[in-house]
């Protein structure tokens, strides 16, 4: 143990019980935080990231839960002391940033309340002084209008607002240690760039230590002086960052490097850490610039499967007394989707991208313009119309596990929408026809009868895809459908994608604001901002060289890593 270390865990290890039988989630886990560091914890997800987390801060379920080894806080056994110290040190010195803000934060406190209601817990502060305060910690994680944000439930405010809410609750009573879950997961490139610069300033003024948890490998390398490799509960590696990530030891690390999406490079396949470590010299098949004009020659010579002409969609929101205030969430977009494209759709939260496609799925019904589907007007069709248009027109839904009803098991919830489209004679063909599905999506035929709550999150968002394909449609959105995913399983799923799209010509809107996800999927590329095009062009093209400003600030935020 480091006598200089500020938290030292040494061989931790984590049971959890049911049933009567006792599962080791975690394997004699060891590493110190020395004052003013940054450690990185990165591996995939079911790795024990966050259980490491939950047990540091006496957070894990004592009627299921049990820990050995040591955890020393400043010198104090964090596991042997009572829970009235417990509570003194949690929030006070050592404080969390959790990885979902909306379900971190309590939906009927205003967010100025729940600040200082910490301040008025561990510190001796009146409350107008914490009111004081709560608003100049505003103002220290850069919330743009602190006044609003002081007075706003937190369904008012955007993600990143809301990210930065959490952070000024966990800095309020200036922790020694900071713990930040995967605090930018599902936030958009700009906004992740700005919290973690945002951190990295918090840390340097008030010289905290921080225990980073992530499985965005270039995101750590840019924020950890250390670094943490863990999988299925075990150390893998733990060393120097440089040293880790130009050097790395092990396997399993050069594989989770190696697994990194290629910024530069087109391959036909994504690779995943099961291909580097089923086969080190494996030859990835590159998509050549002649490869790709030829197929988009062949593509774009046929009439379009789409057309959006000019469409608006706006909002209107009550305003003072007197009338309405109107937000224009799509502002005359028009473009022209082509059979077997894939078309890009990206940008930051609130740009009106989900909009466009809930417009293109009837979900939102157009203001203004045209949507020719196969030449007619869907715009202007009946409801009996839109329903038959429902089978052709499918969407891949962001959080797979809250798209699946959680008392219907995968088999029946897949089966479900071939019922409602009387596809196949009987239950018996629509079974068959489900398990194949099932196969198809790499998920084993024995899955059928189980629910929801038994898988994991990249095997929720298969069955989520094969839901969608049940109703062999010719147009899928798939709105933001791998953003919350580690990187090997979103190729494996990316990869997915692209086979079944090949296999059955189906044609995509791809919707994310990770543009180098985007890249990777898309012929066409549209750059969305503030509900108009900003940009549009071959992806490959735009990402080499943007012409506008908001796409090279896009592109600049993509974390590079080492």
């Amino acid at each position: 143990m480091d006598t200089t270390a500020l938290l030292s865990v040494k061989n931790l290890s984590v049971y959890f019980s049911s049933e009567g039988t006792s599962t080791q989630v975690l394997h004699n886990i060891s590493f110190d935080i020395n004052p003013n560091e940054i450690l990185g914890v990165v591996g995939e997800s079911g790795s024990g990231k966050s259980v490491t987390s939950l047990a540091i801060m006496g957070l894990l379920p004592t009627n299921i839960s049990n820990s050995t080894g040591e955890i020393l806080y400043d010198h104090n056994s964090l596991l042997d002391v009572d829970d009235k110290t417990l509570q003194s040190i949690r929030g006070n010195e050592i404080a969390m940033i959790f990885q979902e803000p909306m379900s971190s934060l309590n939906p009927s406190m205003k967010c100025g309340k729940q600040v200082i209601e910490i301040l008025l817990q561990h510190t001796n502060l009146s409350k107008s002084e914490a009111k004081k305060e709560t608003l100049f910690l505003f103002e220290k994680v850069k919330l743009p209008d602190t006044a609003r944000a002081y007075d706003s439930y937190p369904h008012q405010l955007s993600g990143g607002q809301k990210q930065r809410i959490m952070i000024a609750m966990a800095i309020a009573c200036k922790p020694k240690l900071l713990i930040a879950d995967e605090p930018t997961t599902a936030l958009d490139v700009t906004v992740q760039k700005e919290i973690i610069s945002l951190l990295k300033e918090l840390q340097k003024e008030y010289k905290m230590s921080i225990l980073f948890i992530s499985h965005d490998l270039s995101l750590v390398s840019e924020i950890a002086d250390k670094v943490l490799v863990v999988y299925q509960g075990k150390m893998v590696e733990y060393g120097v960052t440089s040293q880790i990530f130009n050097d790395p030891q092990k396997e399993y690390t050069k594989a989770l490097i190696y697994a990194r999406p290629s910024l530069d490079v087109r391959f036909k396949n994504l690779p995943t850490i099961q291909d580097y470590l089923n086969d080190q010299k494996k030859d990835r098949e590159v998509v050549t610039k002649i490869q790709r004009e030829e197929h988009h020659k062949e593509l774009y010579s046929n009439p379009p499967l789409l057309e959006v002409k000019n469409v608006e969609k706006s909002f209107f929101s009550k305003a003072g007394l007197f009338g309405k205030k109107e937000f224009k969430a799509v502002d005359n977009v028009s473009f022209k989707l082509y059979e077997g494209e894939t078309l890009g759709l990206v940008g930051e939260s609130g740009c009106g991208k989900s909009t466009l496609g809930n417009t293109i799925l009837q979900l939102d019904k157009a203001n203004s313009g045209e949507i020719l589907y196969k030449g007619q007007d869907i715009t202007k069709i009946s409801s009996s119309e839109i329903r038959n248009l429902r089978k052709e027109i499918q969407l891949i839904f962001q959080d797979p596990f809250a798209s699946l009803n959680p008392r219907l098991t995968i088999g029946n919830a897949i089966m479900e929408p071939m019922k409602a489209h009387n596809l196949y004679a009987n239950n018996k063909e629509r079974k068959e026809k489900t398990i194949h599905l099932l196969e198809r999506v790499g998920l084993d035929r024995a899955y059928f009868n189980r629910y929801p709550h038994e898988f994991s999150g990249g095997q929720r968002q298969r069955i989520g895809i094969a839901r969608t394909i049940a109703l062999q449609p010719k147009l899928i959105i798939c709105d933001e459908s791998v953003s919350a995913l580690d990187i090997s399983v979103q190729a494996q799923v990316l990869n997915l994608l692209n086979e079944l799209k090949e296999k059955f010509g189906f044609t995509y809107i791809f919707i994310s604001h990770d543009l180098a996800v985007v890249k990777y999927m898309s012929d066409q590329l549209l750059v969305m901002n503030n509900g108009k095009i900003e940009e549009r062009g071959d992806a490959d093209l735009i990402y080499e060289d943007p012409k506008m400003e908001y796409t090279k600030k896009l592109i600049n935020a993509i974390p590079k890593g080492i």
